[in-house]
């Protein structure tokens, strides 16, 4: 790898995002400029897309890689949804479930309370604004005169869910060709190279 000419080395982190590919080329991860150069140089991995800047050594630049393909298939467990404040606003698309209000100063709830062994899963909570939350308390959905908008559930984990929690956009934009169904006007890209 050589700096293509007109090209600067330009100071980057070696924690800037790099796109890791499965051998046939499915989006499998994120990682570090520095972890990817580790694949690389072990013979793991190949750069299929170089970013802007560079790595030096004490002898030689090497492009910053932005996407890599491994060499070995690797099998991917399926993927669950984080049980996370933010993943269940996200689920319920910030809307209290049970008044309908969206947005402003939402809590989870839980709908069978913990205080009456309800558990924290994805069944049992739920968004609420702080006046829901407030009137239903300890008690239960009956005893609160409340009722919910529509069942919790856990969500199905998207195609580029792994990828999307692990980057904060913008993406480089060289990752786009390996991104099919990513709706480029929904994600902010930037020139191929890291978003620092």
């Amino acid at each position: 790898m050589s700096i293509p000419n007109g090209h600067e080395p330009s100071t980057f982190a070696m924690h800037s995002p790099v796109l890791v590919l499965n051998q046939n080329y499915e989006p499998l991860n994120v990682c570090t400029i520095k972890r990817a150069i580790v694949l690389v140089f072990n013979r793991k991995a190949e750069v299929l897309e170089a970013g802007q800047g560079a790595v030096r050594s004490a002898t030689r630049d090497f492009d910053a890689p932005s996407v890599i393909r491994l060499y070995r298939f690797i099998r991917r467990p399926r993927v669950r949804v984080k049980l996370t404040r933010r993943e269940i606003f996200t689920r319920d698309n910030y809307v209290c479930q049970y008044c309908g209000v969206p947005g402003g100063d939402l809590t989870v709830d839980h709908v069978i309370p913990r205080s009456r062994g309800g558990q924290h899963t994805w069944d049992n909570v739920v968004t609420a604004c702080r006046p829901c939350n407030h009137r239903k308390g300890g008690k239960t959905l009956q005893e609160a005169k409340l009722r919910l908008s529509r069942e919790p559930a856990e969500p199905s984990a998207g195609r580029y869910y792994v990828i999307e929690r692990r980057v904060r956009q913008p993406y480089a934009a060289g990752w786009l060709p390996f991104l099919p169904g990513l709706e480029a006007s929904a994600h902010q890209f930037v020139p191929n190279g890291s978003s620092d």
